[in-house]
């Protein structure tokens, strides 16, 4: 008799060990396995060396964004190209869009469950009470059941905070976009600043060429030969630094779209659209309307409300947390030859304090958001009406030096047709050119001040002025692969 119940001991004790141990047998078969990853420095120096503006992949992306076959291979880059470029080569959005994934990631962390916990034991005394056996061994299970919706909660947060990471996508491409058109407005300026400077330098040559002669003849001072040397060498610096600066905007411009500076050396730029035509062809309710158009794209705007929505959802997290989680616990024993059935229920007593101190930093912290956006919706409309400003003082500006460029050309015209007659010498006509040349100069500065502001009024609204070329909206490009 005690050999059969020593049997049925060790049998029950044998299948309780086998029914613990299978479902870390059957979970075993799917286990994932680490592999390292090293990053290797020279693989990345290479992939950036290696981007190439003519590669297929970034043909085929042009080609999804509606460019046709014979465009390529591009032989003059404007800003629309330039801007497709960064979508495509800058690692910043690569960088965005890993964030993105693993938010999007985090969803499924939070919708996880809590797996059961199976313990078990056993034992052996010396059985000096006679008992019927001196074995003990027990198996029990926790089952933890969440309660008062926590777990549609964090789904419901997890949601929001991918939300956001997306959004940091689109803001990361209108960042690069916008530093794109900064700087390639610039290279612009800078370019036309050169050839004003070398046209300059030649006028101002000629110049000192008279006065030499004058001054050899006796019929000039040294100092106006003098001043005009002087004015001579201030326009050769100028015209340096412009030249030196262009190697500056080259490498800034390569480093916004995130590729090699040898290749953007290479490029040809296309001379931008006309400023006033960028206004012209901009959607009149875009800009009659444009706080309003302000505060429905703008994205910081959007992503505050994500986290607005996200300190919603810690205080219902942590109002839902005054109810406590249960967790079951099913178990059987067998004791020194009794057997013993048991259910358990355990959980905090959060009803002693009702998570009140979480719920009162839950409150603040989402009237902490609540300020934020409303601090941030107020200084969205404050750029907006300065951006909307300053653009109309700089188109009256352009259009100021404009007038008074046209005069100059009047007089300048006059000026040839006299030096044609022989009324006036050829330094007073120089003179007339260069002065039709300052006022140049004066129209250059005044358009590039009106590309800054449109550029500035587009950041503001995070939306261009216009539909021209075959890019309405660098943000539809975004890439999420």
């Amino acid at each position: 008799m005690h050999l059969i119940s020593c049997k049925v001991r060790f049998q029950f004790l044998h299948t309780s060990l086998w029914l613990a141990c299978l479902p870390l047998t059957l979970s075993a078969c799917g286990f994932v396995e680490y592999f390292a990853k090293p990053i290797d420095q020279q693989a990345l120096i290479h992939k950036i060396e290696s981007k190439h503006p003519d590669n297929a992949e970034f043909k085929q992306y042009l080609a999804d964004n509606n460019y046709t076959p014979s465009t390529f291979p591009i032989k003059q880059w404007n800003l629309d190209e330039l801007i497709y470029c960064a979508l495509f080569f800058h690692p910043n959005l690569d960088l965005a869009r890993a964030q993105w994934r693993a938010a999007e990631a985090a969803q499924t962390t939070a919708g996880a469950r809590p797996l059961p916990t199976l313990s078990g034991n056993y034992g052996k005394s010396d059985n000096v009470n006679g008992d019927i056996s001196p074995y003990t061994y027990g198996l029990s299970i926790d089952i933890p059941v969440i309660t008062a919706n926590k777990l549609h909660i964090r789904i419901e947060n997890a949601q929001h905070l991918s939300e956001a990471a997306k959004l940091d996508v689109a803001q990361t491409a209108w960042s690069l976009r916008a530093q794109v058109a900064t700087t390639y407005y610039e290279l612009q300026f800078n370019q036309a600043q050169i050839r004003a400077l070398s046209q300059e330098l030649a006028y101002r040559q000629d110049i000192v060429a008279v006065y030499q002669k004058r001054q050899d003849l006796g019929l000039a001072s040294k100092v106006e030969l003098s001043h005009a040397k002087l004015l001579l060498q201030t326009t050769n610096t100028d015209l340096n630094t412009q030249q030196q600066n262009k190697l500056v905007l080259t490498t800034k411009l390569a480093s916004n779209l995130g590729l090699p500076l040898s290749l953007v050396q290479q490029m040809t730029f296309a001379e931008t659209h006309s400023a006033e035509s960028i206004i012209e062809n901009a959607p009149s309710d875009l800009l009659a309307n444009a706080q309003s158009a302000a505060l429905l794209n703008r994205l910081d705007l959007r992503a505050a409300l994500e986290r607005y929505a996200v300190a919603e959802g810690k205080l219902k997290l942590e109002i839902a947390k005054q109810y406590p989680d249960l967790t079951f616990s099913p178990s059987y024993t067998y004791e020194f030859g009794s057997q013993v059935w048991s259910l358990g229920l355990s959980g905090l007593m959060t009803i002693l304090n009702k998570n009140k101190y979480a719920i009162a930093e839950a409150t603040q912290l989402r009237e902490v958001e609540a300020a934020q956006f409303e601090a941030l919706q107020s200084r969205v409309i404050s750029e907006t009406h300065a951006a909307r400003a300053k653009l109309t003082q700089t188109q009256q500006s352009l259009a100021d030096y404009k007038r008074l460029y046209a005069l100059q050309q009047d007089n300048t015209n006059r000026m040839q047709h006299l030096f044609a007659g022989g009324e006036i010498d050829r330094l007073e006509l120089t003179m007339a050119k260069l002065e039709d040349l300052m006022s140049e100069k004066s129209v250059l500065l005044a358009n590039f001040q009106l590309y800054s502001s449109i550029n500035n009024l587009e950041n503001t609204l995070q939306h261009p002025l216009h539909e021209l070329g075959n890019q309405p909206n660098a943000l539809n490009a975004v890439r999420t692969d």
